[in-house]
């Protein structure tokens, strides 16, 4: 249930972002819960491949690169959903920070301490 309910969370923080920044664009909300099942795989699954070898960079640029892959992931994210639409790097890097940030924001408000 937990899973589910997180996964509503980043649906419903990345529909707002899409509100307030003119560079991402959901055709409606079904998008951004579609968005958030495959930002979720993503991130279990290409997220982790991406670190190992962005590494040095990350350690190099004390951590921004990982900044980096998130919009990197923001962007793949977009290749494979037609209804979502990002109009470039910087728009996903921008997306990316203020979707980790509120959807954290969020996560710790509606977590029952688990």
């Amino acid at each position: 249930m937990n899973l589910i309910i997180r996964l509503f969370i980043t649906a419903i923080v990345a529909y707002l972002l899409t509100k307030i920044l003119p560079g991402v664009h959901f055709e409606g909300f079904s998008s951004a819960i579609i968005f958030a099942i495959v930002l979720g795989v993503l991130n279990i699954f290409v997220k982790p491949i991406l670190s190992l070898f962005g590494l040095p960079l990350t350690i190099l640029t004390l951590g921004f690169f990982a900044l980096v892959i998130n919009a990197a992931i923001v962007l793949i994210a977009d290749y494979f959903i037609d209804s979502m639409v990002v109009d470039g790097f910087w728009w996903a890097f921008i997306f990316s920070i203020l979707l980790s940030v509120v959807t954290s924001l969020a996560n710790s408000m509606f977590s029952d301490g688990e």
